[in-house]
Parts: structure tokens; sequence; C-alpha cells
């Protein structure tokens, strides 16, 4: 595997910045790695795990070195999952494996109900689809908050309430919106309102991603191979309920990854989970779609 080379893609309303780390001797396809709203940075560790493939990161248009060029305030799932499908095309390599977390996850879900061609196999990683979820109505009634919180308040106080609610277990009770909102000096958090309003998560995703409803019928009779996991260490957790939703949703079995909702990375972010696992297990799962 080479150095990551650095490279942008003009799509629709956006500039993507993606980074290639090639293997010429490959003969498997490129191993594509997203998220969303986090960006190529967090996934270093994990991609060092597989020298023998060629890697791609991207941020997506709103996070990082990616930036929309249309002034939208919101980011829909249809056009994440657009840019992935210009971003394959780009890369001009063929169908590609495609290991996606959290609203990377439902990006992904999206791309293959259209696109099955550009894709292998999918690993799904706890894809936070709330809608599916049967306290669905609290669930997406709180992702709103912490937007409308954002909005008014900024980013301390919006994010703790994040923080509170995905750290949550089991189902939200119904008066959840009410209950009083978290402290952000508790979770290191400013307490002060800066007065941006760009964050991508808390401005431009978090309520489109977990109101997203996949299309069940399309990606039942797609050509790609689906995947559908979660963190053994997140069980309860929304995101780790999503994946349950999805998988029930298909038909399919979900696949335990070790660690947590960030299990793939390092000390990226400081929220390390168990990369060494956490690679062996997607190698495994990708193996066996061989």
């Amino acid at each position: 595997m080479t150095e990551p080379t650095t490279h942008t893609l003009d799509v629709p309303g956006a500039v993507l910045t993606y980074d290639v780390r090639r293997n010429d001797a490959s003969t498997e396809p490129v191993l594509l790695m997203i998220g969303s709203p986090m960006g190529a940075s967090g996934f270093v560790t994990l991609a060092g795990h597989f020298p023998d493939r060629t890697i791609v990161t991207c941020d997506p248009r709103m996070s990082d070195r990616s930036r929309r060029t249309d002034g939208a305030t919101e980011t829909s799932v249809e056009e994440q999952a657009d840019d992935l499908h210009r971003l394959i095309a780009a890369l001009d390599t063929g169908p590609v494996d495609l290991f996606a977390s959290s609203g990377g996850a439902v990006n992904a879900l999206a791309l293959v109900a259209k696109h099955p061609e550009q894709v292998r196999t999918l690993i799904a990683h706890e894809p936070p689809d709330l809608a599916l979820l049967p306290d669905a109505e609290s669930a997406l009634a709180a992702a709103r908050d912490i937007h409308e919180t954002y909005l008014r308040s900024g980013f301390g106080a919006a994010m703790a309430k994040f923080m509170a609610l995905t750290s949550h277990k089991g189902e939200l009770p119904a008066d959840w919106t009410d209950r009083h909102a978290p402290d952000p000096a508790t979770f290191g958090l400013p307490t002060e309102d800066d007065g941006v309003r760009s964050d991508p998560l808390l401005g431009q995703t978090i309520v489109p991603i977990n109101s997203y409803l996949p299309d069940f019928a399309a990606l039942k009779t797609a050509s790609t191979r689906i995947v559908i996991a979660a963190g053994a260490e997140s069980e309860g957790e929304l995101a780790n309920r999503g994946a349950h939703a999805v998988a029930e949703r298909l038909g399919t079995k979900l696949v335990i990854f070790p660690s947590h909702h960030g299990g793939f990375m390092g000390d990226e972010f400081g929220w390390p989970g168990k990369p060494d696992e956490f690679a062996a297990k997607l190698r495994e799962v990708l193996t066996s779609a061989t």
C-alpha cells in the first residue's frame, strides 16, 4: 500500500475530497470506507490493517475538507448516496467493497438500493435508522430537538443532548424531550454559544439520516451482498438498535463486531475501540463473500 494521495471530485452542489491508498498488486476490489458526518480521518487506523488492498476514504460533502457549493443548510441521504455513486464511477475500478459506519451506513443502503451494480459487498455498521424502531416517535422527536437546540443555543447545549441520547440503552420514554437538559460541562463541552452553526452533524444531517426509511424491496433484490453489523458493546443503544431493525426487515442475520459504535477506530478522536479485533472481523466477513 502506498501513502495516501488526495483527490477532489466536483458533484452537484459540492466538491468532495477523498484519499486513495493504492495497492496495484491487489486483485481484490477497492475497499471504500465511509462515515457520515465523520470523514476520512476517522478511518486511518482501520485502513492501515488492509495494506494488501487499495483503500479509498472520503469526506462527506459537508465535513472536513469537502464543502458544499450550493449554500444548502441540510444534507439529505439521497444527496450523499448520489455523491457515493459519482465517486465510485470516478474511481473507474468496477464494483467496490464498502464498509460504511453510522450515517454512512444509511447512505450506503440508499446507494445500493439504486446502484447495486457498484457494490460487491456492503458491510453496514450500526445504521441509525430510528424511523424503524418501535419508539420511533420518541427517537425522532429527540433528534429534532437536538437540531433545534443547536440552532437556538449552539454546539455545547446540543451536543450534550446528543451524547445523552446516544448513550441511552433501551427504548426512549415518551417524555424524553421534556426532561431536564444535560449540562454541557459534565461532558467537557463548552457552555457558551460561539454563534457558529456549521456543524455537519447537528446542523446538517441529524434529522435526515435518522428519519430515512430504506427501500427494502430494492435491497432484497439487489445483487449486492448486504451485511448488517452491530457492536458487541453498544447493545441497546440507538444506532445498535437501528442495525437490529434493518437486519430484521431485510430478513438477514445480524453480524456482531467487536467493541462499540466506533469500534474500528484507534485514538483518532479519543474514543478508541478495538481496531485489531475489528479489522480481523471485517476481513473475515469480506473473505466469506468470495
